[in-house]
């Protein structure tokens, strides 16, 4: 039987959906204005709080769910400072609008 709640694996699992579509898009378009690292950086540090305590209190498969999370908001974040620069530079010389 499983230790873990359903609901919690739903939750990470609609995460685990949403942000290769978010990465899908920076790779896309190399377009990355309107991104926020500072929520981005926020959002992994809840994932490694939320792989804390299932390692502390309640170690089960969900903690992979986490970590898989975690991974992919870093993709997403490290995208943002690789093009964040030349989005920059073509919004100061007029080929990219906010």
């Amino acid at each position: 039987m499983a230790n873990f709640s359903i609901w919690e694996v739903l939750f990470l699992l609609c995460f685990a959906v949403s942000w290769p579509v978010s990465i899908a898009k920076s790779l896309r378009t190399k377009v990355v204005i309107g991104k926020s690292p500072l929520f981005m950086s926020l959002v992994i540090l809840g994932y490694i709080f939320g792989i804390v305590h299932k390692l502390l209190y309640s170690n089960d498969i969900v903690v992979w769910l986490y970590l898989f999370n975690a991974l992919l908001v870093a993709t997403d974040l490290v995208l943002y400072f690789i093009y964040i620069g030349q989005n920059r530079r073509d919004m100061a010389q007029g080929n990219l609008k906010r």
